[in-house]
């Protein structure tokens, strides 16, 4: 009995809830539901000027010029962009002809509600993906009756949301991931880029050290005395000569010792072998070939055989074995620098001087040496073909800090280049860079590497074509419908990335190719297409645009999401 009365109660509520909503012409949505509450007159919605009775609503006939007289039939669907014009479209009149209505509203309930093309009302097709409900073909038009499958479509709409909503939110937090490995990735560049800038700053104080230093050593040679000896004088280079020759015939003694020791260790494992073949041989045996050996043999072990070796010998070859810089019989160092001659006991006179003002001595006689020899009044010192060690040492000193300087400016440049590049919202793409996903499409596999370049490589071998290298970061609106598994690029504006002068196309431009991304929870390619000859066009899924900016939902906001 408690049923049957909640039953009860439950009707009359329902009852009264209806009776109290006003109700709306058939394929009039909540949005417009305003416009015919008058239930005596209507007024059109684009033309107020015209007014009808409320029984031409949905009388199957156009009487505004608008189209909202017939919010549930196909009467006014000439007035789509979709349909052909008519006759009366060119009338001359200001009333306005443009369609006030979005469709005809179906109700869907257990659903969600949407709208469908006048065109398609009445038109003996079952419009489900749109009309669950089926009411759009209420006048059953060749006896067609479209069942209420609104309960099923929305159930499986709301577990496939509902996946939808899980993968959405785990590319949230992988974006988020992304978002701050990017972070990282550009913190690590500009630190560098601070400690380049301070390495800058004191290569260049080094390099104008260094300039000094180099400058100084120069002066310092022009101003040196002529001598007459050294490596670059005739003794210097006779000496240089015969330490070089006496190197050579040391190395050419211990070649010699060598190859002899090695005569002999042959000699003596010889004359054993033939000792043992006299001692072990059998003379019964007759072989003639054989007794001449054996006879030979013991002639030549009667023989008197001088010494192979001698031990004083060897010890003497030891000692010249050694290098001179062990023995210390020759010193070349002395010969080498040679002896100072007067002419240099007369320059270096500030060396009797009391060393308080030798410095001072030395450093105004080669400022005056200096300032004769470039007033050409007393000749230079005779070039020898080579500078002194000094002026070298300071010449690579100040080259090597030089490259190291430009070395760490074109870095630099490299990182603040890279600093002030586009990486997309949040810098998310700097994390990506360089990273590569793939996908196997007919006879091709195709590859796509973030912010670096596409390529395309048959499946059945050969090298890899290059679709395009990257060249920057572009939106583009698109209006697709959404599959079911979310893996498309639904409705509104996508991030897009553009690689362009690829591989040559024969008998056409350079290949291209426009990247169109929209959110996922892997990165992945989705599907890959030639829109023209060698313009490709790839539909990826990522994380790294999951922060609802240029990434719209489907058509109608919520309205519409197809299954």
């Amino acid at each position: 009995m408690r049923q049957i009365a909640c039953g009860i109660l439950l009707t009359a509520v329902a009852q009264s809830v209806l009776a109290a909503e006003p109700s709306r012409p058939r394929g009039v949505g909540p949005a417009h539901a305003k416009f015919y509450k008058n239930i005596d007159i209507f007024t059109c919605i684009s033309n107020p000027s015209i007014t009808l009775a409320s029984s031409q609503i949905n009388d199957d006939y156009c009487d505004c010029p608008d189209g909202s007289d017939e919010p549930g039939t196909s009467a006014c669907s000439y007035l789509s962009d979709l349909s052909p014009s008519y006759a009366s479209d060119l009338a001359s009149d200001n009333a306005s002809r443009s369609i006030a209505l979005p469709g005809f509203y179906c109700k869907n309930k257990g659903h969600q509600p949407s709208y469908v093309p006048f065109l398609s009302v009445n038109d003996g097709v079952c419009d489900y993906d749109l009309c669950c409900d089926g009411s759009d073909e209420w006048a059953q038009v060749g006896g067609l009756r479209c069942e209420n499958k609104c309960k099923e479509i929305g159930k499986e709409w709301r577990k496939q949301d509902e996946q939808r909503r899980k993968a959405l939110g785990a590319a949230g937090k992988k974006r988020e991931e992304l978002v701050a490995e990017a972070g990282r990735l550009r913190k690590q560049v500009e630190d560098r880029v601070q400690t380049l800038e301070t390495e800058i700053q004191g290569s260049v104080l080094k390099v104008k050290s260094l300039e000094a230093a180099l400058a100084d050593a120069e002066k310092q040679e022009r101003g040196k005395v002529v001598r007459s000896t050294g490596k670059d004088s005739k003794m210097g280079t006779l000496v240089q000569l015969t330490k070089d020759r006496i190197e050579e015939l040391r190395e050419s003694l211990v070649e010699v010792r060598g190859q002899r020791d090695t005569g002999l260790e042959r000699v003596a494992e010889l004359e054993g072998i033939l000792s043992t073949f006299q001692a072990e041989y059998n003379p019964n045996f007759n072989d003639e070939g054989v007794k001449r050996a054996v006879r030979s043999w013991e002639e030549y072990a009667a023989r008197d055989k001088p010494a192979l070796t001698n031990e004083a010998r060897d010890r003497d070859l030891d000692e010249i074995s050694k290098p001179d810089s062990e023995t210390g019989i020759i010193n070349w160092s002395e010969w080498e620098e040679g002896e100072e001659s007067d002419t240099d006991v007369l320059y270096k006179i500030e060396e009797y001087l009391p060393e308080a003002v030798r410095g001072w001595i030395d450093q105004k006689l080669r400022a005056v040496r200096v300032l004769l020899i470039e007033n050409g009044i007393i000749a230079a010192s005779k070039d020898s073909g080579s500078e002194s060690k000094k002026v070298t040492d300071a010449r690579d000193a100040l080259k090597a800090t030089q490259d190291s300087e430009s070395n760490l400016r074109n870095e630099l440049s490299g990182h603040k280049d890279d600093l002030s590049k586009d990486y997309g919202n949040d810098d998310v793409f700097r994390a990506l860079k360089g990273q590569c996903i793939s996908k196997d499409a007919g006879e091709y596999n195709y590859e796509l590497c973030w912010l670096d370049r596409t390529t395309q490589k048959s499946r059945k071998g050969g090298s890899h074509t290059g679709m395009g290298n990257f060249a920057r970061i572009d939106s583009v609106t698109v209006d697709d419908d959404l599959p079911p598994d979310g893996k498309g690029l639904g409705s509104g504006v996508r991030v897009a990335l553009r690689y362009e002068n690829g591989q040559h196309c024969w008998n056409g431009p350079n290949r291209s190719t426009l990247v169109v991304l929209a959110c996922a929870e892997q990165d992945e390619i989705w599907k890959v297409t030639e829109e023209e000859k060698c313009v490709y066009r790839m539909e990826v899924g990522t994380p790294a645009v999951c922060d609802g900016q240029m990434n719209g939902k489907g058509k109608e906001g919520a309205t519409k999401d197809e299954l």
